[in-house]
């Protein structure tokens, strides 16, 4: 009973004294909209490259020559380089000696071909995969029509593809392009299946991938880069459960190295990864912009604070008749500071709640003027609410303890 008095008679102070709440509030909601804006903007950006990156399943994982993402040094660019590349042997001795795996499949890749059905012509913007039956489960990627390659296809070299999504609509935009022949590059194809449709908001062109078996990639483009370096295989591998990941992680690496002759001291001249290596990747790359907003934000808010603070030392000088006329009629110290306490706590919090809303309105103007899509992380409206309520009380009680303090006969003598 005694709270919720003290509760009701903060809420008719505040109404009563609407141009100080007001400005009261106005540091806390600039305060939190700029950290809970920043927030936003990056989560914005970082769930829809989290998605991106999540083109593995949870029990896939992935070997190649490459680092796996994120920022290295010149140095370890160069020493990447210089790495073996890894090969379809190293694909078939993994799965024949891993029992943790099901499924190994491998990739090489080419980019900017062309594709042709009759009088229709894409631009040179085609990815052409060379693959195995594996890819599809492996990057979650799945067949919307027809049929997926199968391992006749991979043992007789045939050539069959399999379309991205955008690819076979602009090929085949009125008919089934099924067993239909197309040419890529200038040679025949017969369609075979077309995959769904995975649209990117980065701009990876999932939808421009053509896939053929590896094998017939390998015949048409050698085994070497325009560049002549040697071309290297992605292989890409999935545990028998999600359970088993980090086994099969082992067991792959002991078998890369055997195969690779690498003595116990020297490091992996390979690169294991997954879609939480991938990511974890990418959090340390950002976590020094979030870092940076979070702390220009709590100064922000230490300024409102301050603020605040002032305000309300201001509106106890203003209520000294006040606090005397209640302390004759046998107010307590307590209740005192807990009205104005609880004043200066409903002030952060209302600032709080309107700054929260400021904040995710702002941040997802990234979500506007990008293809990412708008997201409203609530972990950080909860965390806003909670530094408001901390700030309230925080620069709250120096005020509500100096008006709880006052002498009644003084009070009443106030002018």
């Amino acid at each position: 009973m005694f709270v919720l008095e003290a509760f009701k008679m903060a809420i008719t102070a505040i109404k009563t004294n609407k141009l100080k709440s007001f400005l009261t509030m106005v540091g806390i909601i600039a305060g939190i909209s700029s950290i809970i804006a920043v927030m936003t903007g990056i989560s914005v950006v970082q769930r829809a490259i989290e998605q991106e990156i999540s083109v593995l399943g949870t029990q896939t994982f992935q070997v190649q020559k490459f680092a796996a993402g994120g920022p290295i040094s010149e140095d370890e660019r160069r020493k990447i380089q210089q790495r073996r590349p890894t090969t379809v042997e190293h694909a078939d001795a993994i799965r024949s000696r891993v029992k943790s795996v099901d499924l190994v499949g491998a990739e090489l890749w080419s980019y900017n071909h062309t594709a042709k059905f009759k009088d229709i012509e894409t631009n040179a913007n085609i990815v052409i995969c060379g693959g195995t039956p594996e890819y599809t489960v492996n990057n979650t990627h799945y067949i919307d029509l027809g049929r997926n390659l199968s391992r006749e296809d991979m043992n007789v070299g045939r050539n069959v593809v399999v379309l991205g999504y955008d690819v076979a609509e602009e090929l085949f935009p009125w008919v089934d392009p099924i067993q239909r022949t197309i040419k890529i590059d200038g040679r025949k194809f017969t369609v075979i299946g077309v995959m769904e449709d995975k649209s990117s908001s980065l701009g990876s062109r999932y939808n421009q991938y053509v896939i053929i078996p590896i094998t017939r990639f390998k015949r048409i483009y050698g085994p070497r880069l325009p560049n002549g370096d040697e071309r290297s295989v992605n292989i890409t591998i999935r545990a028998k459960s999600s359970a088993l990941l980090q086994k099969a992680i082992d067991e792959t690496r002991a078998v890369m190295r055997m195969e690779r002759g690498l003595k116990p001291n020297e490091e992996d001249d390979f690169t294991l990864f997954t879609n939480d290596s991938n990511i974890k990747t990418f959090n340390q790359t950002t976590a020094g912009v979030k870092a940076g907003s979070f702390v220009i934000g709590i100064i922000a808010l230490i300024v409102a604070g301050i603020g605040i603070m002032n305000i309300m030392l201001v509106s106890v000088t203003d209520r000294i008749r006040e606090i005397g006329i209640r302390k004759a009629l046998g107010a307590k110290q307590r209740s005192i500071l807990l009205q104005f306490l609880l004043e200066a706590v409903i002030l952060c919090n209302i600032g709080g709640f309107f700054g929260v809303l400021v904040g995710f309105g702002l941040g997802n103007i990234v979500s506007m003027v990008t293809p990412f899509p708008a997201h409203v992380p609530m972990e950080w409206a909860i965390v806003g609410i909670v530094f408001c309520t901390v700030i309230g009380v925080g620069f709250g009680y120096w005020p509500a303890h100096r008006a709880s303090k006052l002498d009644p006969v003084d009070s009443l003598r106030h002018e």
